[in-house]
């Protein structure tokens, strides 16, 4: 069985600096493995400071040019970048799979979440108009929306291609100069992207690329030429760049993680709660800030989670799911499930019992896992997993299970399974998650409903596609005009 189209020789991954595909000297390089196999089907170099500030040198006066391209003239070549994507969907889909672990299907959707969000960017030009009034006789004040110059992406190794389009194409559209810097553990799809913009026609030096693993996102952060970053991974690691980013005076948003919480109650439809559960905590491989960590279910809903359990052992590894990105993470969920055993959890449906798909054994492999009978206090109800691991917490009542969700320190999504339309409004209105589902598993807003979350998935202000990513890109101009004496005036004019 061929999963994914491996290369015959290993994809080496260069620096975009002023439009020219650079090797840098005297860095170390990486191997890039997939987690299909364990082969080695790439390699990156691991930047620092030097890189970036060689970057950033072209595309300061790169903005600078940029941003007196009237926003018209700027949304052509997105839509030119727009149809290069869709002409190279099968390639990206396919590169993204196999770095990053994904099945085709799941990659080729992410890229298409990422058009989606590059096709809001292609709205700004008919979006904001600014503002303008007469705000006294012979005085008037007017809005104008101002790039910041040079600003920087940090991408995750989840979403090869579809996080770095949340980011720059609305960026660059409304006139920066804009720098990635994908994870180091998937950095071809992002080379993809580059070589793509670059084909599109956009000016040396507007949309730039930089290798590296934490050398590289420090020097970003601390770059003094750089206005703004945004970051999306780990929440421990974007506390860590909002918080540097902040004692610097730097503009950033930076999401993190999850441990988003699916509320099962015992009149929900089976045909949708089923289906709707086991794709967001498999989807993935669970490896996605919106899938499904813990199932709270309300009451009895034992045949609903005998459905549950029977769907996800039908899933088959490598058609149906994909690998974990490393042999870290099968670690580390591998002791994650010994510890809820330890805890006294039951593990229902034990996903290490299931072979690798033939061919495919020296991969990263865990199949859909269920933990039942876990408390609202085990690691696993309350840790961010990051697999296809689903945990259940049995309550008794509805607000036992808005309280449990309250009391989670994260807040990316909560979905709820239900038909009563009196218990959907109850979770929507109480739920503390930026993002919640009704009937929804994976409830992510489509374009121009940004996505976001709350307390620890998210550190700054705002949200990073749709609306909110044009605050986090620009500022607003105000100008005032006087251009003759009024004999009424009052203090203003």
């Amino acid at each position: 069985m061929q999963l994914v189209d491996v290369p015959k020789s290993p994809f080496v991954c260069r620096n975009l600096v002023g439009g020219q595909w650079q090797e840098p000297k005297d860095v170390a390089w990486q191997d890039i493995v997939s987690p299909y196999n364990g082969q080695v089907v790439g390699r990156v170099p691991l930047c620092g400071p030097k890189e970036v500030a060689e970057i950033v040198a072209k595309a300061e006066p790169a903005a600078r040019a940029w941003r007196l391209v009237p926003l018209k003239e700027r949304t052509q070549l997105l839509f030119r970048f727009r149809e290069l994507v869709m002409a190279n969907l099968e390639r990206l889909s396919q590169v993204a799979a196999l770095e990053a672990g994904k099945t085709v299907a799941e990659a080729r959707a992410g890229v298409l979440k990422g058009v989606e969000i590059l096709e809001f960017a292609l709205s700004l030009q008919n979006m904001d108009a600014g503002d303008a009034m007469d705000v006294s006789r012979g005085v008037k004040c007017t809005t104008v929306r101002e790039p910041l110059g040079v600003v920087a992406g940090i991408s995750p190794f989840n979403f090869p291609a579809m996080v770095p389009m949340w980011l720059f194409p609305s960026a660059v559209t409304l006139g920066n100069a804009f720098l990635l810097k994908p994870s180091e553990k998937v950095p071809m799809a992002a080379c993809v992207l580059g070589e793509l913009m670059i084909e599109a026609g956009y000016p040396a030096g507007v949309f730039s690329i930089v290798h590296g693993a934490k050398d590289a996102v420090e020097a970003v952060v601390d770059n003094e030429g750089i206005k703004a970053v945004g970051f999306v991974g780990s929440t421990k690691v974007a506390k860590l760049v909002y918080g540097r980013a902040a004692a610097l005076g730097k503009r950033s948003l930076c999401l993190g993680g999850a441990k988003n919480h699916l509320i099962l109650v015992p009149d929900a439809d089976p045909a949708v709660a089923v289906d709707g559960v086991v794709s967001s905590f498999v989807g993935c491989a669970g490896q996605r800030c919106m899938a499904a960590s813990v199932m709270v279910a309300v009451g009895d809903c034992e045949s609903l989670i005998e459905k549950i359990t029977a769907r996800a052992k039908a899933i088959e590894l490598g058609k149906d799911m994909g690998a974990l990105i490393d042999s870290a993470a099968t670690a580390r969920l591998t002791e994650a499930l010994a510890i809820a055993e330890k805890e006294g959890a039951t593990i229902r449906l034990d996903g290490r019992k299931v072979p690798a798909p033939a061919g495919y054994e020296g991969g990263n492999w865990l199949a859909p896992t269920i933990i039942d009978n876990a408390k609202g206090s085990f690691d696993c109800a309350t840790r961010e997993l990051f697999g296809p691991v689903l945990s259940i917490v049995r309550v008794k009542s509805l607000a036992e299970a808005i309280e449990f969700e309250n009391a989670n320190n994260y807040g990316n999504a909560t979905s709820v399974f239900t038909s009563s339309g009196a218990v959907a409004e109850h979770v929507a209105t109480n739920a503390t998650s930026g993002m919640v589902g009704i009937n929804i598993g994976v409830p992510v807003p489509r374009e121009p409903f940004s996505f976001g979350g709350n307390k620890d998935s998210r550190f700054g202000v705002g949200d990073m596609t749709g609306a909110g990513g044009v605050e986090l890109w620009t500022y607003l101009k105000k100008v005032t005009t006087k251009w003759e004496l009024h004999s009424d005036h009052n203090w203003m004019s």
